[in-house]
């Protein structure tokens, strides 16, 4: 039954109170995110990330932008390290050495946004998706660029995708033609589509539908109601990174209590 695999988190009750007790006290101990983003026109999805990654009590944080910022942004965050990018500011292919270097030094990698749409970009993020081993998080537009079909999205190892319903939609017409996802259905039969998606597929997923975050990952689901917030995608992609490298071996308990502390 849907209930064996479907848990549900109330607003005044953490599923996995444990995880808020044995956090980190010393930031020193608190991990280490990478967070990519921007072009030359927009930086804001990777500037809201580190915002709120340290909100969400990480140790250390790096923002990697592209180098077409680096007189705009330089200042605006001290944190901040720049690629190669394309004329027009966007991630240039002779960036990935130093955006693998980069998640060497990261216990986690989040995909934040921002990144537009080039085709050069769209090699290195498949490339960096390719050669880099750790945990990743994609959100906003970073999961333009893999929607197609045998996306790392859903065959990835340790690969988390933060996406609204429409991308979602998208990401399983491309790859399980025979289950749709429509904008109308109940939230019962989405948990139990996601139920079923990551059962056999290693990628885990939030979303949000019917006034809930949706959680799946290893073919278990939860849902936590949603308060109304309009950035909450990049923002919970901050939490959820930040959660999910504290506690790489439940990912599962990590990214559902990440909703509960961004919600509420």
């Amino acid at each position: 039954m849907v209930d064996t695999y479907w848990l549900k988190q109330a607003k005044d009750r953490p599923l996995f109170e444990d995880l808020l007790w044995s956090r980190p006290e010393n930031r020193r101990y608190a991990g280490k995110l990478l967070i990519v983003g921007g072009n030359l026109h927009g930086f804001s999805a990777p500037g809201a990330a580190y915002g709120a990654a340290m909100k969400a009590g990480i140790g250390a944080a790096r923002v990697l932008l592209p180098d077409k910022l680096q007189k705009t942004v330089g200042r605006l965050i001290p944190e901040a390290d720049f690629c190669p990018s394309t004329l027009s500011g966007s991630f240039a292919r002779p960036g990935l050495a130093k955006l693998l270097e980069e998640g060497e030094w990261a216990d986690g990698v989040l995909l934040a946004g921002d990144f537009g749409r080039n085709s050069e970009t769209a090699i290195l993020l498949d490339s960096f998706m390719n050669k880099f081993e750790g945990q990743v998080t994609v959100a906003q537009d970073s999961l333009d660029y893999f929607l197609g079909p045998k996306s790392p999205l859903i065959e990835r190892l340790d690969t988390l995708s933060v996406i609204d319903l429409g991308k979602l939609q998208k990401l399983a017409k491309n790859n399980r033609p025979t289950t749709p996802i429509l904008h109308n259905v109940m939230l019962s039969e989405l948990v139990e589509t996601l139920h079923d998606w990551t059962t056999g597929n290693p990628g885990q997923i939030i979303t949000k539908h019917a006034d809930n975050f949706i959680v799946a990952s290893g073919g278990q689901v939860s849902t936590t109601p949603a308060p109304k917030q309009s950035n909450w995608q990049v923002e919970l992609a901050a939490y959820a990174s930040v959660w999910w490298l504290q506690n790489p071996e439940k990912p599962f308990e990590a990214i559902t209590t990440s909703v509960h502390t961004y919600a509420w």
